[in-house]
This record gives C-alpha cells, structure tokens and sequence, in this order.
C-alpha cells in the first residue's frame, strides 16, 4: 500500500481572539500546536502570551509546544547574522534549526499539527518563507489555515508570491523552481528580523501582526 503523504498545516495567530482562534484549529482538526515564535509574547494580543494560550488549548484537547528557540526567527547565534540582519540561508543550515525540522517531521507522524507564528498571511512569515521552505524539501504536504479558515496549500503560497514579486513562473534561462528560489531570497531579504528594529521578541505585528 502506498504511504500517505503526511499534512502539516501552519496558522497565525494575528488578532483572533482565543475562541476564534482555537475554533480555527479544531474546524482542521489540529491536535497540536508549535509555536515557532522566538519569544511567545505579544503586546498587542496577549491572549496569545505563552500561558493562557497554553492553558486554552489544553482546555480543548490540543496539546501545545514551543519551538521557538530551534524554529524561530531571531537566532541568537550570532554566525547568523550579517550586520545585524538575520540571514535565513545560514540560520537554515544550523544543527538547532535541524533539529527543530526533525521535531516537526516525527510529530506529524502522532498528531495533526499545526506551526504557529504571529502574521495572518503566510507570507509575510518565517513559517513559511523559512521553515516550510525547508519542511516541503522532506515531502510534506504543506497546508496554510488563512483568517477566515480556508486553506491555500504552499505550491499555490508560492504562485501567490511570484505574483506579489512581479516574478514569472518561469522564463526562458529559469524554471519555475530556479523563480521560487528568487523569491524566497528577496521575501526572506524584505522580511527577515533586524537587531536595530524595536521588537518584543518576535509577537509583534506588520500592521497587525508579526513575524
């Protein structure tokens, strides 16, 4: 018989209340939560502060666990870094970030599990744009939850991307696999946290939300 592919889905928290938010999870059936924000706090929507979401979720059967230290965007590994600004391609390649991929690829195998980050669009997010980059390598079946609880799988995220970007599909020198490396570089580039901005450790919005 042939092997499953497995689903992991991603979500942000942006400024649902617990309620919402939670129905978000249970409308997709999620089972567990990880939370890949660099420090589970946020100004803004502090319902979303580590303990009460820890404390709701468990209260509806979801278990919740913090990646955020192996996963998150704001390494504090200072190779990282090129003046200041976290560089994704080398935060990717380090043995914490790893281990965090491996975390998520043994989850899924127990739990319909979604990432958490702070941005309601996938794309304004290290989730996606980071970590499901490097989990769709492994051949896992990406699936984004967006604010009013479709879905938009992360080969239609791309597209959606290369649009954004003024990008081809592909064109006469480039595929369309050499186009979404582009795009990865420049959104990573446009998105990617600096030490000089004012943060709260990784819970604050663009606009209305984070990264």
């Amino acid at each position: 018989m042939a092997n499953v592919c497995p689903i992991l889905y991603t979500i942000g928290h942006s400024t649902h209340s617990l309620d919402r938010f939670t129905s978000l999870l249970r409308q997709h059936g999620i089972t567990a939560l990880c939370d890949v924000r660099s420090k589970p706090y946020s100004r803004i929507n502090p319902q979303f502060n580590r303990e009460p979401l820890k404390r709701s979720l468990q209260e509806n059967g979801i278990a919740y666990v913090f990646l955020g230290r192996e996963l998150g965007a704001r390494s504090e590994d200072p190779s990282c870094y090129v003046r200041g600004k976290v560089q994704y391609d080398r935060l990717a390649q380090s043995k914490l970030f790893q281990k965090g991929l491996d975390r998520v690829r043994i989850g899924i195998r127990g739990f319909c599990l979604a990432l958490m980050c702070a941005e309601k669009d996938p794309l304004e997010c290290h989730r996606t744009i980071l970590v499901a980059r490097h989990l769709d390598t492994l051949h896992i079946t990406i699936e984004h939850i967006l604010e009013d609880g479709s879905l938009e799988s992360h080969g239609k995220a791309l597209s959606r991307l290369l649009c954004q970007l003024h990008l081809p599909e592909q064109d006469l020198f480039r595929s369309r696999k050499d186009m979404i490396e582009e795009a990865y570089r420049i959104q990573g580039e446009r998105i990617a946290y600096n030490k000089g901005e004012d943060s709260f450790g990784g819970a604050e919005p663009i606009g209305s939300t984070a990264r």
